[in-house]
């Protein structure tokens, strides 16, 4: 019997979502337990929250009211970012370890906005600024 697939689970941008989560945690929990408790709790939140976001998101009848959701995830997405650039500055997590995690984040809030954009029936475009 083949496994059903819940209509988020095609999403692109879920899948690097919890990907990117898995991440968080796998380098989460490599730091001693005792240390910065409640911003690794607040970082642990946060990029978990990105993909449950994005499915409950998918999850209702209307189109605004997914675009919402991804506001929402993008906004914890937002609190990995920054998170992650104070755990950076106090070297809890290699230069490689956050570049790797921002990279991570960088891809995912391009595929959220696309997708918003989607739904919206608009296309951002990059304006090209030529040198004056």
């Amino acid at each position: 019997m083949k496994e059903y697939i819940f209509p988020f689970e095609k999403l692109d941008v879920w899948q690097l979502s919890v990907e990117m989560a898995d991440f968080v945690l796998s380098l989460l929990e490599a730091l001693p337990q005792d240390r910065h408790i409640r911003l690794v709790s607040q970082l642990e939140a946060a990029a978990t929250s990105t993909a449950q976001n994005i499915a409950e998101g998918k999850g209702r009848q209307y189109k605004k009211e997914f675009i919402q959701f991804l506001h929402i995830a993008q906004g914890s997405l937002y609190e990995v970012i920054t998170l992650n650039e104070v755990f950076r500055r106090r070297t809890i997590f290699s230069e490689s370890d956050a570049q790797e995690l921002r990279n991570r984040c960088q891809q995912i809030d391009r595929k959220i906005n696309g997708l918003a954009n989607a739904l919206r029936g608009t296309h951002s475009r990059v304006v090209n600024k030529s040198k004056e």
